[in-house]
């Protein structure tokens, strides 16, 4: 059988990009040490989620992948460990940006996935950094098995998942930066785990989500038009079953790793005797595309 330990981590975004890379490689460091293979980041944990203001002088945060700082260190770092880590970065290809994952495997870049499903609210106002992604759903025969990944907004939308699953996606991994939702006057944390819950149960496949923590405020200045706001990201982290039970979930405010082992063959039995995918009707599909 083949098992495999996938780890979630949690965490708040330091100051500066230095720290934050810092922190991320600690926890990933212990992640590895409680036995993780495949190790999940949150969305863009190099820097504060820039997103929540309009600034022209953040585009300068993108770069072209092999020259991203987080893709440049966590390649030997994927190296010394032997991992698989997805790595969430601002990417530019010349003068186009995308909000990206690069995949890292045991010190190899397997490729770039580029963010199909670009959000756009007050504060989470992604359309005015991001061009929406022209890789399509990918996924990658890893050394730890077949993963999937979106990124986020991505994770709201059932043709993502089924997409991936059917391309032959073991587990599906969504790095997320999400919190409260100041115009709406909502909480929508338990709404965003029962739809990716309701992914990994359709497509008999585990899902495993990683989000930041943490308060962020922007400050008013002539650059962003003198915008003062905060967001409160919420925490609750998890990794599910392949029936989309949660498995293990973390808190509103912690920074902690998730793990869990995975038994990939076990579970594509599990599936198949379901005959989901055996019983799929294509072409009476087809208004989804319309």
């Amino acid at each position: 059988m083949r098992k495999v330990t996938v780890a979630a981590i949690q965490m708040s975004v330091p100051e500066t990009r230095e720290q934050a890379l810092d922190k991320a490689e600690a926890l990933v460091r212990k992640a590895a040490a409680e036995g993780a293979k495949i190790i999940l980041l949150p969305e863009l944990f190099e820097t504060k989620y820039f997103c929540q203001e309009r600034r022209y002088d953040y585009y300068d945060l993108a770069t072209p992948v092999l020259e991203n700082p987080a893709v440049k260190r966590f390649l030997a770092v994927s190296e010394e460990l032997s991992a698989v880590i997805p790595i969430s970065f601002y990417e530019r290809d010349v003068n186009v940006l995308y909000n990206s994952i690069a995949v890292l495997d045991c010190g190899k870049m397997l490729g770039v996935y580029r963010k199909t499903h670009i959000p756009d609210d007050h504060f989470y106002q992604e359309k005015f950094y991001f061009t929406p992604g022209n890789t399509g759903f990918k996924v990658w025969n890893t050394s730890c098995g077949t993963i999937g990944v979106g990124i986020c907004w991505d994770q709201w939308f059932p043709e993502t998942a089924r997409s991936m699953a059917l391309m032959g996606a073991e587990l599906l991994l969504y790095p997320t930066a999400i919190g409260s939702e100041p115009i709406l006057d909502c909480n929508s944390k338990g709404h965003w785990q029962r739809c990716m819950q309701g992914h990994a149960a359709a497509n008999l496949v585990p899902v495993i989500a990683a989000n930041r923590v943490g308060i962020e405020e922007v400050n008013p200045d002539e650059n962003n038009a003198f915008q003062q706001s905060e967001l409160k990201f919420y925490g609750g982290s998890f990794l599910t079953d392949e029936t989309g039970n949660i498995e293990t979930c973390a808190g509103a405010d912690e920074e902690t790793v998730l793990l869990r082992e995975y038994d990939l063959d076990e579970i594509r039995d599990f599936r198949m005797s379901w005959g989901v995918f055996r019983d799929r009707r294509p072409e009476m599909y087809k208004i989804i595309s319309e």
